[in-house]
């Protein structure tokens, strides 16, 4: 006999139809349902489980009253959006999330006609909204516009500009609904939220209109005046209740704050809200990682869940004859992450030096900076998701005087692209980046994907750019760039990073890091690879693997792609009939075509000279293994270029 459904409400709903036809009484076990669901996939696949964690009753609020198939819904971040997913036709794939052919582990316009946008960075919902609001009364299409956004992404300078805009107009039809948990990714940061906070715990107008009715209507002899003035008086009391009640002031209905975990009472509000036009804010209170058991201890609220193995069945147990035990193998820890290395380092540097300040934008857990922020609290500052504050604060402590080090990723570097240019490059200021998550991330995406950042920083004057081969070098590269008088930019990958005397392949001395200088880790007469970054490893084990073919290729540390080392490429490309540069970038305006201009500016060279990078095209959420093997990128790809026939040069 079959064991009976865990989530015989959820096995129902296939669509936000088979949704509507639920009894309200009903909704609070799906949610329950939805939780445990989502719980047991990502255990599985790994993602964001603490946003769509906390925005189970609030979705289900949501399909249960409005038609995202012609209504848009639009999700900041994107993260929060594995209930949505559930309710929205994709239940019997989500098991795939974040896998290769799978759902994406965001929104992702793509992949479902209830998705309005591919969303994974933060700030940008309300803005999308009102233009698909504004859009629509413009088309003369009568639908829906709602944004949902947390209370960190509001935070982020593009969020106020897109308030402060919906907040002149009177035609549009929009709700944005502000996600009020107090977490980004860590704890919310700045002054918006201490309001938010005053706002959670007082006494609140919408909820006490009534109350002061009653209040006025006894005051003696002037008691049926002041009613008659009832909404002025409102008014007044409620802008001393909550001080400079800073939404309304931006020209939005305020309602709230709602308990977003209430699903009878979020139902009630969604259905007046849904009748009002123009512009209006819900502000509803909900708990990051509700339903994670112990996240409510966790500093990150259960933000990412990592996949965990898979349970292995036990076999049965059969009489055994007695046997010699062998000695077991002990197997080797997995290595340090390249962002352990990272934070291991900056700990190192900041005891020495106490100009060393590091800077993060929401994200000291996932740019290894947690230790150092509790050994060195005065030498840390979270920006919250404001990363052009982060990057132009960066360069006022520089001009102070010390050095600080903007801990960021690759692809959230660019939401501060103009304030690297006007404030640090343009100043002539010493800030160093530390690019984590340079290159392809795997299962995040094409949001998350680090590609473009050698394009768009080398073009800057003065910069200098550089990648690690490994974790020992990473440490010596920030030591290095502490020690520079130029902005500078360190792009290390995700994933674990070769430790000292790690390198496959590699048994040689290390050299010590000289601006602008490669390095040559092996020599060989049948071509040369020119690496950067991390994969060093990559070449350095396809060289290995071809001396066995008898083919036996140089393998060169670039170290920097600006400034190149010219006099080391021009003399590279001169001993060898081959080269190939290998990068985990963008091929266009990437290491490689650093070395293109290079050689152009100071040939012509014996060599040709082959490009190895990402293509250009957008890439699907897959492991990181698989994206690099899609992109050719993979030991065995490297092995096979050397093992083509040379092309006949071109006359």
């Amino acid at each position: 006999m079959e064991s009976p459904s865990q989530t015989p409400l959820l096995d129902r709903v296939l669509s936000p139809a088979d949704l509507k036809t639920l009894d309200r009484s009903q909704l609070p076990q799906l949610a329950a349902e939805m939780r445990r669901e989502i719980m047991d996939v990502v255990a599985v696949t790994g993602g964001h489980l603490g946003s769509g964690m906390g925005v189970v009753e609030l979705t289900i609020a949501l399909h249960y009253l409005y038609d995202f198939r012609d209504d848009r819904l639009v999700w900041d971040v994107g993260h929060q959006c594995y209930p949505h997913k559930l309710l929205t036709e994709r239940r019997a794939r989500f098991h795939t999330l974040r896998q290769k052919g799978g759902l994406s582990g965001f929104s992702n316009r793509h992949e479902s006609i209830y998705d309005a946008y591919l969303m994974g960075h933060a700030g940008t919902a309300a803005s999308a909204a009102l233009g698909i609001a504004m859009g629509d009364r413009l088309l003369g299409r009568n639908r829906h516009s709602v944004a949902v956004v947390g209370d960190a992404a509001i935070g982020c300078g593009v969020a106020f500009e897109a308030l402060n805009h919906a907040g002149s107009l009177e035609k549009e039809r929009l709700v944005v609904i502000l996600n009020d948990n107090r977490w980004s990714i860590a704890k919310t940061i700045g002054a918006l939220s201490r309001y938010l906070n005053r706002v959670r715990s007082g006494a609140f107008y919408n909820r006490a209109k009534e109350a002061v009715h009653n209040v006025i209507q006894k005051i003696p002899l002037v008691g049926k005046d002041l009613d008659a003035s009832l909404i002025e008086a409102g008014d007044m009391l409620k802008n001393i209740v909550v001080p400079g009640h800073i939404f309304e002031e931006l020209g939005f209905r305020y309602i709230g704050p709602v308990d977003g975990h209430n699903l009878e009472e979020l139902v009630d509000t969604l259905i007046n809200v849904k009748q009002l036009d123009g512009v209006t804010l819900l502000h509803i209170k909900t708990e990051k990682g509700k339903g994670v058991p112990g996240s409510e201890d966790r500093y990150d609220r259960a933000h990412a869940a990592k996949p965990q193995p898979a349970k292995k069945k036990q076999p049965e147990k059969v009489p055994v004859e007695p046997c010699v035990l062998q000695p077991v193998v002990p197997v080797a820890p997995p290595g340090r992450s390249w962002t352990e290395w990272f934070g291991d380092s900056m700990m190192e540097l900041a005891a020495a030096d106490s100009r060393v300040v590091a800077i993060t934008a929401a994200m000291p857990d996932g740019t290894g900076l947690m230790e150092y922020r509790e050994r060195f609290p005065d030498r840390f500052i979270d920006a919250g998701i404001a990363e052009q504050h982060a990057v132009a604060l960066a360069s006022g402590l520089a001009t102070s005087g010390l050095r600080p080090v903007v801990a960021i990723y690759s692809t959230f570097l660019q939401r501060g692209y103009d304030q690297v240019f006007q404030e640090v490059v343009l100043q002539k200021v010493p800030v160093v980046f530390a690019l984590d998550r340079g290159g392809l991330v795997g299962e995040d995406g094409a949001t998350h994907n680090g590609l473009y950042d050698i394009a768009y920083l080398r073009c800057m004057p003065g910069i200098v750019l550089m990648a690690p081969k490994d974790g020992m070098e990473l440490r010596e590269m920030l030591e290095f760039s502490l020690k520079l008088a130029s902005a500078s930019g360190i792009r290390y990958a995700r994933g674990n990073a070769p430790g000292l005397n790690e390198l496959v392949g590699w048994h040689g001395r290390r050299q010590p890091v000289e601006l602008g200088k490669m390095e040559v880790l092996r020599t060989g007469a049948d071509g040369a690879i020119l690496a950067y970054g991390h994969m060093v490893q990559t070449a350095l084990e396809a060289a290995s693997l071809l001396d066995k073919r008898g083919i036996h290729i140089e393998v060169v540390n670039a170290r920097f792609c600006k400034p190149i080392d010219a006099a080391g490429v021009l003399a590279l490309a001169d001993r060898h009939d081959r080269v190939v540069t290998l990068e985990d970038h963008s091929i266009h305006g990437g290491f490689g075509s650093a070395v293109l201009e290079c050689i152009a500016a100071h040939g012509p060279v014996r060599a040709q000279v082959q490009i190895m990078g990402v293509p250009d095209e957008i890439l699907e959420h897959m492991s990181r293994k698989q994206v690099l093997d899609y992109c050719g990128l993979s030991t065995e790809h490297v092995v096979a270029r050397f093992l083509s026939e040379q092309r006949a040069p071109v006359r």
